[in-house]
């Protein structure tokens, strides 16, 4: 592994920490740390900004290709999976669930985790057909 790889896991790694540090403070109102959490937010931010000259100093830029709609759909899945799998956890994380939320929250998640592990065979599938 080259110094300047561990350098941009490193970067990212503490700056998405920070980043969600910042996001939980702003958005957990019972620790009242509304502005505080804005400053935290925007410093992890600026600390994942930090990537970018370090990946462009290191990774020579490549030729424009055409665009590869099967990568452009397997983001579009796993946009999806995500979101699906949000709204599950959305209706089971509520103060006091009812079952049928429970429930609902539940499949919910699991077909939105379906979605995004089932995602790299699409790809594969959608690849493996194009060649």
């Amino acid at each position: 592994m080259k110094k300047e790889t561990l350098l941009e896991i490193i970067l990212g790694t503490i700056g998405g920490l920070v980043f969600a540090i910042g996001m939980c403070m702003c958005l957990i109102s019972e620790w009242n740390l509304f502005a505080s959490g804005v400053v935290v937010t925007i410093f992890g931010f600026i600390i994942l900004l930090c990537i970018i000259p370090v990946y462009r100093k290191n990774h020579p830029k490549k030729e424009h290709t055409p665009i590869n709609f099967g990568i452009v759909f397997t983001w579009f899945i796993g946009i999806v999976g995500a979101l699906v799998m949000g709204f599950g956890m959305s209706k089971v994380m509520v103060e006091n669930p009812a079952k049928t939320d429970l429930l609902i929250g539940i499949i919910t998640d699991i077909i939105g985790l379906l979605i995004c592990v089932l995602n790299y065979p699409i790809y594969s599938y959608l690849k493996s057909n194009k060649d």
